[in-house]
Formats: C-alpha cells, sequence, structure tokens
C-alpha cells in the first residue's frame, strides 16, 4: 500500500465540519505512507464541489455536517463521480447512521477511534473493490442480519400520518419499556428513540408516555395486558 509495492498513493479528501478534528485527520494522514491529502472541506456541499475539481479517489467522510449532511454528500458523489468511493469516518455508531450512509454508497464505514494505518487500509479496501468496515461495524451488520428487526403489531394504517418507526416505538412504550430499552432493541442511539418521540407527540398532541400507552391501545396498535 505503499510506493515501494508498485502502488500509486490514494488521493484523498476529508470531509469534516470540525476544524481542529478535520485539520487532525490531514496531519495525521500526512505522515502515513500509501495516501496523499489532496483537499480538505468544512461540509457536504464543499466536499461535492472539491469532487468535481479534484477527481480524488477517495473521500472520508463524515456524517454530521451543516447544510449538507455526509449521507446525502455521499448520494450525489457517487450519482456524479462514480469513480470516487467514499468511507466514512464518523463518531456515530448506530443504525440510524449506518444504514442509510451504506445505502447511500458509501463503500467504507469507520468511527473516529480508528488508528491511521486502519483508515489507510479501509481507503485501499474500497479502491480494491471491497468494503472498508472497522471490526465493530462489521459485528453490527452480522448482529443486524441475524437479529431482525422487530416490527410491531401494524395497524392496517398507522394512525395520525405516523411513520413505521414511530409506531414501532409507540407499541415498545406501550410495551413498558424505557427509552434505553426501545434503543437496544431497535438498536439505535437513544437520542434517535428521543426524536421519534418527539415527533409522534407533535403528530398526536400526546403530552405523556401514560397518553401514548392508551392511545396505542385506543388505536389497536398495542393490546393491553390481559387480566
Amino acid at each position: 500500500m505503499t510506493e515501494e509495492d508498485g502502488r500509486k498513493p490514494a488521493r484523498v479528501v476529508v470531509a469534516d465540519d470540525q476544524t481542529v478534528v478535520r485539520e487532525g485527520i490531514v496531519m495525521l494522514l500526512g505522515l502515513l505512507p500509501g495516501v496523499e491529502v489532496v483537499g480538505a472541506a468544512g461540509d457536504g456541499d464543499e466536499a461535492v464541489k472539491l469532487v468535481a475539481e479534484l477527481d480524488p479517489d477517495v473521500v472520508l467522510m463524515d456524517l454530521r455536517m451543516p447544510r449538507c449532511d455526509g449521507v446525502e454528500a455521499t448520494r450525489r458523489i457517487r450519482a456524479e463521480h462514480p469513480r470516487t468511493q467514499v468511507v466514512v469516518l464518523t463518531t456515530y455508531a448506530d443504525d440510524d447512521s449506518l444504514f442509510p450512509a451504506l445505502r447511500a454508497g458509501a463503500r467504507g464505514y469507520l468511527t473516529k477511534d480508528a488508528g491511521g494505518d486502519e483508515i489507510v487500509r479501509a481507503v485501499h479496501s474500497v479502491l480494491s473493490g471491497d468494503a472498508g468496515l472497522s471490526p465493530s461495524i462489521q459485528r453490527r451488520l452480522l448482529e443486524r442480519l441475524s437479529d431482525p428487526e422487530p416490527r410491531p403489531a401494524e395497524p392496517a394504517e398507522a394512525p395520525d400520518g405516523l411513520t413505521a418507526r414511530e409506531t414501532e416505538v409507540l407499541v415498545l412504550i406501550a410495551e413498558g419499556l424505557s427509552n434505553q430499552q426501545i434503543a437496544r432493541k431497535l438498536h439505535v442511539s437513544t437520542a434517535t428513540v428521543k426524536t421519534h418521540i418527539n415527533n409522534m407527540f407533535a403528530k398526536t398532541g400526546l403530552k405523556g408516555r401514560a397518553q401514548a400507552v392508551r392511545y396505542a391501545y385506543a388505536k389497536g396498535v398495542a393490546r393491553p395486558p390481559a387480566g
């Protein structure tokens, strides 16, 4: 993966909205063989523009960025510049971050505790046609495949415009699960669960979990305990 084995360094663009993090990644990669950082972007829009200008081999893409997030930037890059591969480099490893990024076209996914050598390996893996996934992400994918998403007892139509996931969270609330338990069951973060609950409350006008439980029973999406 160095010039000694006859392979040219991979030309990389780094996209991260946090200046200290972005500069740190650029500095780290600059010390390692096998990669050449050719540009750095502070958001998804800038990343897309740099890809058009510089034609890099790989973009190291953060997910949570202003204006245009990493998932949308990945989708645009893969549609407009299919030669350029994307490796996500993010703090977040929950399903609501991982799967949208992979569906958008990312071929690699690392968390920011990855070392420099691991980042370089992922870059060259995606350029060789393989996936550049950290061990923890590989485990999560295997767990997801072996443990399908639980589904609620779905009504013919979700009430009050609730999404399938919001209805699923409602059912789990009716079953007495806490936010932390729901997050573990659905393989998402607690913050994601809170977002779903807030959206559900906004759509239904509910004011708390007790009202949510009664609402779930009344709408037929959950059944009260027997006896």
